[in-house]
């Protein structure tokens, strides 16, 4: 059977012509393969403006590429419809930032999670349907006596987040992309939330894609991580690799901005890389140069390409030229299965 999701040398790009110097190129030339066995939780995580909410968009059929295409089950997104578009709707899910604006102040949350079941004929009588809306509810730590017949303004953040939690759960897809799915809400009930993704993914084997600015939360819950930078793959592998020894310029610069916990203040300490700056428009070199502290005349001159520095782990610079590359649609290869001897993440 063809892998569940493929993009193919994807680029989308915003605002004029590809040589047009005014576009902006929200993502380049991105290869991946997402295939729901193993179940993995694979976060991609980078700044604002990196690229990682055009990636989702694009997943979700909301864009089209500019270049490339993005493949389901083997069929271009881009024209899929009928059947196999229903298929595709139900086995991937979404799990929006905002846990507010997705609802319809007028309706009840009880309107989210009857929807699905009406629309993919989950249940065939009332009663069945409430009693796998109560199952959904528990299974993400909401009791249902309390969840159902109120509305979205009489319930916590944290709570309307575990509601549409649980509606992606209803189809059992299977794959979940939750787009900063924690960053409005409480910091008491982002383990909670974090915790449920998890549970998706180790119980009912749901891969999930974690979109996130936050590296912490990124490696707290996830199997491998890629790093984008202005649409560009910057590193990309096992999430123990990445996080705890990263060999990207950019993505030591995430680490080092991560507040620690001690007396003085540690991070931010150089201003002279601090301030996110879009690469020029029809710039050929590595798109860091400007912010990288190791900068050299070759990265001014032409893109680096993905090399193989561990078997675990990609990096796109320079500094890392004594190993082999890595062919850009096989980014997927370097990712660990948490079967395996390597295990999943502590």
């Amino acid at each position: 059977m063809p892998p569940l999701i493929e993009f193919r040398n994807v680029s989308k790009i915003f605002g004029g012509g590809l040589f047009d110097k005014q576009h902006t190129v929200a993502l380049e030339d991105f290869s991946l393969t997402i295939d729901d066995a193993p179940p993995l939780i694979t976060a991609i995580v980078g700044e604002s403006g990196s690229g990682k909410t055009t990636l989702a968009r694009l997943l979700l059929g909301l864009e089209t590429p500019s270049q490339g295409v993005v493949l389901y089950r083997g069929r271009d997104l881009a024209t899929m419809h009928g059947k196999a578009r229903r298929q595709f709707l139900h086995d991937i899910q979404f799990v929006f930032q905002d846990p507010y604006g997705v609802y319809n102040p007028f309706y009840k949350v009880d309107h989210v999670l009857t929807k699905p079941i009406e629309k993919f004929k989950l249940a065939n009588s009332r009663r069945d349907a409430r009693k796998l809306m109560e199952t959904v509810l528990e299974t993400v730590g909401l009791r249902p006596e309390e969840t159902l017949g109120r509305y979205p303004h009489e319930m916590s953040g944290g709570q309307r987040q575990r509601v549409m939690v649980a509606r992606a759960l209803l189809l059992k897809p299977r794959l979940i992309i939750a787009d900063e799915p924690v960053s409005m809400v409480d910091a008491s009930l982002r383990a909670t939330i974090l915790g449920n993704l998890q549970e998706l993914n180790e119980k009912f084997g749901i891969s999930i894609l974690y979109i996130t600015h936050d590296l912490a939360t990124g490696y707290q819950i996830s199997h491998n991580m890629i790093v984008l930078y202005h649409g560009s793959v910057a590193e990309a592998g096992d999430v123990e690799l990445v996080v705890k020894t990263p060999r990207h310029p950019y993505t030591q610069l995430l680490m080092d901005s991560i507040p620690q916990a001690v007396a003085e203040r540690t991070w931010h300490k150089s201003s002279e890389i601090n301030t996110p700056l879009a690469p020029l428009g029809g710039h050929s070199g590595c798109k860091f140069a400007a912010r990288c502290p190791h900068v050299m005349a070759t990265c001014q001159l032409r893109r680096p390409p993905l090399y193989l520095s561990e078997a675990h782990r990609a990096v796109a610079c320079y500094l890392n030229d004594d190993s082999p590359t890595l062919n850009a649609a096989h980014l997927d290869k370097v990712f660990i299965d948490p079967t395996t001897a390597n295990g999943a993440p502590e």
